[in-house]
């Protein structure tokens, strides 16, 4: 990980929020059962993790991806960004609620083709977005099409670096512990 200035405000919990964090924490243990660490990091800005929970929402319910494909979107996104956080939580994700197969988290996270044809397009486009900064070429959006994805499907790639992005800077600024939970699959970059 970088050298960086890190964030000194405190995580919060249930107890140390105000009223407005702690409306949204309760909205968030609703949605994955638990406060991860990241949360309790970005509600210093609740602006930030509200945003962050409605994106990630409507990309999860909306995007026309299957949960497998979302992991690809989101992991390869996580990677690019060097977020340790992030990395670990979606290996964990893809591995036990996904469906994802091992062989392909492992490729996305040491940053190479993935072995099954169609998520590699999906994970090489995506890439191709976030290096990009959302200029992809001609042929990454041919193969794209090609592959079965459709154009919405491009748009709903940058609601994900969107969503990610929050999550990714934010746990940079913070070096957010990774969770006990997602702890087995971390990874340093």
């Amino acid at each position: 990980m970088r050298e960086s200035k890190k964030l000194t405000l405190q995580p919060r919990t249930l107890e140390s929020a105000d009223s407005e964090q702690r409306a949204i924490l309760e909205r968030a243990a609703k949605q994955v059962g638990f406060i991860p660490n990241m949360y309790a990091c970005m509600v210093n800005s609740p602006g930030l993790l509200a945003t962050y929970l409605e994106g990630y929402a409507l990309f999860r319910n909306n995007s026309g991806f299957t949960p497998a494909e979302q992991e690809v979107v989101f992991l390869t996104i996580s990677r690019e960004n060097t977020c340790h956080y992030c990395v670990a939580a979606h290996s964990t994700l893809a591995d036990k609620m996904s469906g994802v197969p091992e062989d392909v988290t492992n490729a996305i996270r040491c940053g190479t083709p993935v072995p099954d044809a169609r998520l590699e397009v999906l994970r090489a486009f995506t890439r191709e977005m976030v290096t990009s900064r959302g200029y992809p070429s001609r042929e990454g959006v041919r193969r794209f099409l090609a592959a079965g994805y459709s154009e919405r499907q491009v748009l709903e790639i940058v609601l994900a670096i969107a969503v990610k992005t929050l999550s990714n800077y934010s746990n940079h600024l913070f070096d957010t512990p990774v969770d006990d939970m997602f702890s087995h699959r971390s990874w340093s970059g």
